[in-house]
């Protein structure tokens, strides 16, 4: 069993609780940390979200998401980067110093995912220093590799890491997701080649169960319900030098059918369980 001072609930995984109604249930159950969406924090207000999460006590442990970055068109690539800017800006605002990026699937028509790997590097190259100006660092997520087509070229540490080397640690890193990365041998050691840099910026627990539902998004298990051995992955970011929050995302439809309090309070509990201290 472990204390909740590291635990940090996602938004999505209760998203169907306003900001108010999750900082008042953070407040009741002693969460301190929250890591927080762009579209209901913009629907809110940004400023008036950061006065509520500051006001309730609760630390913002990172913004999602940022990302998409891998348009050949022109003019969306343009705007994909302006829209990045805002995500800074919108972080940097919240009092969180990590943006997590889903890097963008193919393009329609290609199949090039090298060629939409280099259009990611090119986009940080222009992003990563603006980020740095705002105290906020980018985090790539590799998704797995199902995703690969319409959502995130970046598939693995490896490949997420192979981007992140070319800037500085503490402009570019890597967000570890136990979903995402746990059916990856190689993982293990780029955890550790992630550490040794400081380029683990945020860990994220959610667990895997069979079969996922009819498009996968919303696949991800209550911790404990499913095949990934947490505790293991936990070891291997902490033996690796991370220290900081451990933030649970579920994407669940079952679960937002579900009291959001409820979920919460599950949620914590489980995470004592699954857990070391």
């Amino acid at each position: 069993m472990t204390s909740l001072n590291r635990f940090s609930i996602n938004q999505m995984t209760v998203k169907q609780l306003s900001l108010p109604e999750l900082a008042e249930a953070c407040a009741q159950l002693g969460v301190l940390n929250v890591g927080l969406w762009r579209e209901p924090v913009q629907s809110y207000g940004v400023e008036a979200t950061a006065k509520l999460i500051r006001e309730a006590g609760l630390t913002v442990t990172t913004l999602c998401r940022g990302g998409f970055l891998t348009a050949t068109d022109p003019t969306a690539r343009a705007a994909a980067l302006d829209d990045n800017r805002r995500a800074v800006e919108e972080a940097a605002t919240l009092g969180t110093d990590t943006l997590v990026l889903v890097s963008g699937g193919l393009p329609s028509g290609s199949k090039d995912l090298y060629g939409a790997r280099e259009r990611i590097a090119d986009a940080l190259s222009v992003l990563a220093p603006q980020a740095e100006q705002h105290g906020v660092k980018l985090a790539i997520e590799p998704l797995h590799p199902m995703y690969a087509s319409d959502r995130c070229v970046v598939s693995t540490l490896t490949q997420a890491l192979d981007l992140a080397e070319r800037f500085p640690a503490h402009q570019v890193g890597v967000a570890v997701d136990t979903y995402h990365i746990w059916w990856d041998d190689r993982a293990p050691a780029e955890i550790a080649r992630a550490g040794a840099t400081g380029r683990i910026h945020t860990f994220q627990l959610a667990d895997w169960t069979t079969p996922l539902p009819e498009g996968v998004l919303n696949g991800r298990a209550q911790l404990g319900d499913g095949a990934i051995d947490l505790r293991a992955w936990q070891t291997h970011v902490e033996t690796a030098g991370y220290t900081g929050a451990i933030e649970v995302e579920l994407f669940n439809d079952t679960l937002w059918t579900r009291d959001g309090r409820e979920v919460l309070a599950e949620t914590a509990a489980r995470f004592t369980h699954h857990t070391t201290p």
